[in-house]
């Protein structure tokens, strides 16, 4: 039998097919006279990426340069991830080349450093990790007692008190090791400022699992902690914890899931000895892993879990967030009570900045199908058997049906972002907090969807933070807890071999799973100013070659040499880590093509509603049962969800 997985990623590859020969015939029939503009084809964007790497307490002899840079990579070429579950890999047109510049911080700046970590320590009660690494056979001592040390406040102190030649506006990543000092302390990191907003709960304080080892990627504005300018630090602490997120607490089971494999982590760095969980001469590799998989790929130069440029016929200017609630939770007005539309705006609009977003909800009856529906997707059956969808896909369905119903704004705004809570009952079992749904047939974004009740109140979350973070993948941001690696094609998450990739959420963003902030991290900005750069870019190439191919082209001569000039100036800023221009030159040189096509008298979105018919063709061919891969679960067992 066929699953949704081959024969949706045939239709898939069936319409980029007929799209690419149509574009590129356009592209081949038009002189090539522009130097930046490639008219129905890819951008051609570079970036060399300068990557700073200091260690911090860590001596030559123990992080061999050559054996740690072993594991690093040239390049990366981010994808479009939602597209691989149906076997496309499409390119966004950038290239990263990585400039490594690697130092060992000298003893004058590590005293000042250490003692200023010793300045902020409080001490405190071992956390419970710390308590079951003391309890294990193998660990290699006993941890006697534990301090706090305010993670924002080192973040900060790094950023005005870089290392000589360090340039903490490029990204930088400090490995720290206090451990062997005389100074030390035993130590994790803390950040309690933050309570979520619609329950008042703070992670921060009440849990243990978010006592952390790693942080940063704080932005000069962020409202709690803004570091006044840009920098672009992640710093990463083998002597503290050890912790949860990446239960290096645990050097007893190399295998925590019972699969056969092995959960590949990095323990505190006092384990790194002789007959002890990993052997001294793996702490380089192991760093470079870190590097590579987590500070890389998943924080500073990611791919977009879906494609940055939404699914309408012109990149949008205006955007609604469409809130729609079915309130089934007795006595309750979940979308009063648990969402806040001014934060919500607040967070999406500095990553969205060039788009006018606005809000509007209204509230639906969790009744006939919506909680036929639901109840049956709770179940794993499909209220449409008809379709061949799982029943996951019953939420997409459904609301399918309510698309017309709830928006409300077609022709005020370009965009209607749908999202869709569900209020329900207590003792009601919720599929996940959150989900971004694609469309089953190519990994195109669709729908946002968001769940609470007493219970998921209870442990602490509202509907705020989770709409922000859906709406967050929707627009294309991925977790920093799992990515691609383009020198291997692998996608990747928090399991088996790549288990220590957890610590990526040990960082200031919204998409982080820790829940100790509710902004987008400078990283997030960096990487959506770059694929939104390499969107408009495409999207003014496509648009070049409609109009090239029109017998009335020569109207639109002027409007093409300036979206090739502008076209230029995004290069240049793109290579310069100017990223809001290289944005802003991209988005203004497809709005110079689009009023060239206008003056050739050419329809501005033909090629993306041809695109956009053949997929919905497609979809009635699709036999679904790949199983969801982007869903933001509470799971019971995850790190998440620990005490």
């Amino acid at each position: 039998m066929r699953t949704r997985r081959t024969i949706a990623a045939a239709a898939a590859t069936a319409v980029l097919t007929v799209l690419s020969l149509s574009l590129a015939s356009a592209g081949q029939a038009a002189p090539a006279r522009y130097p930046h503009l490639n008219p129905g084809g890819q951008p051609r964007l570079a970036e060399k990426v300068p990557v700073n790497v200091v260690f911090l307490g860590y001596e030559p002899n123990q992080v061999p340069r050559a054996d740690y840079q072993t594991e690093l990579p040239r390049d990366y070429e981010p994808v479009v991830r939602s597209r691989l579950l149906y076997d496309v890999r499409e390119k966004l047109g950038l290239h990263y080349t990585y400039d490594y510049r690697i130092s060992y911080a000298d003893r004058r700046y590590e005293d000042r450093f250490f003692g200023e970590l010793k300045r902020l320590a409080r001490p405190a009660p071992l956390t419970a990790l710390q308590t079951e690494y003391n309890a294990q056979r193998r660990n290699v001592l006993d941890i006697t007692s534990n301090h706090h040390i305010d993670a924002p406040s080192v973040e900060r102190w790094l950023a005005k008190n870089p290392p000589a030649g360090v340039d903490t506006r490029r990204n930088t990543v400090f490995f720290i090791n206090w451990y062997g000092r005389s100074d030390f302390r035993f130590h994790v990191y803390t950040k309690t400022n933050e309570p979520d907003p619609d329950t008042g709960y703070n992670f921060g304080v009440e849990r243990d699992s978010r006592k952390i080892i790693a942080w940063g990627g704080t932005t000069a504005k962020d409202e709690e902690d803004g570091l006044g300018s840009t920098h672009r630090i992640w710093f990463h602490d083998l002597s503290a914890g050890p912790e949860s997120w990446t239960s290096n607490w645990n050097v007893d089971n190399p295998d925590l899931d019972g699969n056969g494999i092995e959960d590949y982590r990095m323990p505190p760095t006092w384990e790194y000895v002789a007959g002890s969980y990993r052997p001294a001469g793996a702490l380089a590799g192991d760093l470079g892993r870190i590097t590579r998989y987590v500070a890389l790929n998943l924080l500073f130069t990611t791919s977009p879990l879906y494609p940055a440029e939404l699914p309408t016929a012109e990149p949008p200017r205006s955007i609604n967030l469409d809130s729609n609630v079915y309130e089934g939770w007795p006595g309750v007005d979940a979308s009063k009570r648990y969402v806040k539309p001014g934060l919500l705006l607040a967070e999406l609009r500095e990553l969205r900045w060039r788009n006018r977003l606005d809000y509007d909800s209204q509230d639906l009856p969790f009744t006939g199908d919506a909680r036929r529906c639901y109840t049956l997707a709770m179940e794993d059956v499909s209220c449409y058997p008809e379709t061949g969808y799982p029943g996951f896909a019953n939420f997409y369905l459904q609301n399918q049906k309510e698309v017309a119903r709830t928006q409300d704004d077609q022709g005020r705004v370009d965009y209607e972002l749908p999202m869709f809570s569900y209020a329900v009952p207590a003792g009601t079992d919720v599929p996940a907090l959150g989900f971004a749904d694609d469309n089953y047939v190519d990994g195109t974004q669709t729908y946002v969807f968001a769940f609470v009740s007493p219970e998921v109140v209870e442990a602490g979350y509202g509907l705020t933070t989770t709409l922000i973070h859906e709406v967050g993948h929707h627009i294309g941001m991925s977790h920093p807890h799992d990515g691609y690696d383009s020198t291997t094609g692998l996608d990747y998450g928090p399991e088996d071999g790549f288990y220590f990739v957890g610590a990526g959420d040990q960082t200031n963003s919204m998409m982080s799973y820790i829940d100790l902030n509710w902004d987008f991290s400078q990283f997030d900005h960096d990487n959506s100013d770059r694929f939104l750069t390499a969107a408009y870019n495409e999207a003014a190439n496509r648009l070049a070659a409609e109009v090239l191919g029109s017998p009335r082209s020569h109207r639109a001569r002027d409007e093409l040499a300036a979206a090739d000039r502008l076209l230029g100036r995004a290069k240049a800023a793109l290579a310069a880590h100017q990223y809001p221009a290289a944005h802003a030159y991209a988005d203004q040189a497809y709005a110079e093509v689009v009023r060239g096509a206008r003056q050739a008298g050419v329809p501005t979105d033909r090629v993306a509603a041809e695109m956009s018919a053949q997929a919905r063709a497609a979809r009635t061919a699709v036999e679904a049962d790949q199983p969801h891969e982007f869903i933001d679960s509470l799971d019971p067992d995850g790190p998440r969800s620990q005490p």
